[in-house]
């Protein structure tokens, strides 16, 4: 592909990747860990942290952490679709994948969507961005404190 022309998804990654750009290694983070209460499916703990009290609404907060946790539970979900999915990708030696986006990535960049949009809208002009969980190995959703300088 030549240097100058870039695809609509490309233009979307690369506004992700000034995100990540802003530097965030001396800025505080927040971490809130799995919720393992119901098992190991992706879910994250969403009880408000005491260090966002005068950042953010609590509402809005435990709204986008919600709304985060769901999307990861459409990604785990088994129904029809993912079961067509799977025994078709099995029956051609996994093939099919070269051809159609498994259901599960989907719902994985469906996330980083989301959460590149609340940043954007929400979260960054309030001093806050949300690190998608899959850069941490979803192990963790991590909210960077940023300084007054980053932000800008």
């Amino acid at each position: 592909m030549l240097r100058g022309t870039m695809s609509s998804k490309q233009n979307h990654n690369h506004t992700m990747d000034d995100l990540n750009r802003i530097p965030t290694h001396h800025s505080a983070k927040i971490f809130l860990h799995r919720d393992f209460s119901d098992g190991t499916p992706v879910r994250f703990q969403n009880k408000f942290p005491q260090e966002l009290q005068d950042r953010i609404d609590s509402a809005q907060f435990t709204a986008t952490v919600n709304h985060i946790n769901e999307i990861y539970s459409e990604a785990e979900s088994l129904g029809s679709r993912t079961y067509c999915e799977s025994c078709f990708a099995c029956l051609s030696a996994y093939f099919l994948y070269l051809c159609i986006e498994p259901h599960y990535t989907k719902c994985i960049k469906k996330a980083a969507r989301y959460i590149e949009e609340q940043n954007k809208n929400v979260y960054l002009p309030k001093g806050l961005m949300i690190v998608d969980p899959a850069e941490r190995g979803l192990r963790v959703l991590e909210i960077v404190i940023l300084s007054e300088i980053a932000v800008r």
